[in-house]
């Protein structure tokens, strides 16, 4: 058995709610049928409505009787966290938390990344990888991508600082920030990367951001063991 395996309307969920997140899906754009979308991902309709049940409970979707079911979007939604970097995090938490280790480079957009960022396929992007913890005891690893500018720097000792404050000095603000955060199992990257067993509960935390009016966007992917890290969620500070 593989118990990394998630149900099938939890896959089916994953995969709806990130058609959102990447614009793939616009607001208010009708999604397809329960019967269309049954034959796309070949299961049942009772996986496919239990599917888009969460969805509609999560605020992403809403129904029209006698229509169907539409896209409500992530900006119609009231934000509920604030937008910090890691450093902030963890100094909120009373913890002292640094990099470890970080590298950067410059890559070709997959289709995924450019969704996210929502830019043309096989454009130039950042990935910036890091690992976080408390001195040399790792608890974090975080996998970013943002739109490239020509200032930004190749060496990855300029990105063991706080990445929002290395941003403020192109003058680039994030003010707006869309998340969410699933329980999953470490693969073998992260194993080895964070040093633990393939049982350790993770909390994987998916960011979207980005500077309202400007060309800037982020996408990251965050991932925590789960016994070292908690996550709040309160109002978004004004």
């Amino acid at each position: 058995m593989n118990i990394n395996k998630l149900p099938l309307y939890a896959e089916v969920f994953n995969d709806l709610r990130f058609k959102i997140y990447t614009n793939e899906w616009k607001v208010d754009e009708q999604i397809p049928t329960e019967m269309e979308l049954c034959d796309i991902y070949n299961v049942s309709r009772i996986t496919i409505r239990k599917a888009i049940d969460l969805l509609v409970q999560e605020g992403l979707l809403y129904r029209k009787r006698a229509i169907g079911t539409f896209v409500r979007g992530m900006d119609q939604q009231e934000s509920l966290t604030s937008i910090k970097g890691f450093t902030q995090e963890m100094t909120d938490l009373g913890k002292e938390a640094h990099t470890i280790s970080a590298s950067i480079q410059k890559i070709p957009a997959s289709r995924k990344i450019a969704n996210c960022l929502n830019i043309e396929s096989n454009i130039p992007v950042m990935n910036l990888r890091r690992v976080l913890g408390i001195y040399e005891s790792a608890f974090a690893f975080f996998d970013t991508y943002f739109v490239c500018n020509e200032n930004y720097s190749l060496d990855s000792k300029d990105y063991y600082g706080s990445f929002y404050e290395y941003l403020s000095t192109f003058g680039i603000i994030v003010n707006s920030i869309n998340e969410y955060v699933e329980a999953v199992l470490p693969d073998d990257e992260l194993m080895k990367t964070l040093n633990i067993t393939k049982y350790t509960p993770i909390l994987k935390r998916v960011r979207f951001t980005k500077e309202i009016g400007k060309s800037f966007r982020e996408y990251s992917e965050c991932f925590y063991v789960g016994s070292e890290y908690r996550y709040y969620i309160g109002n978004v500070e004004k």
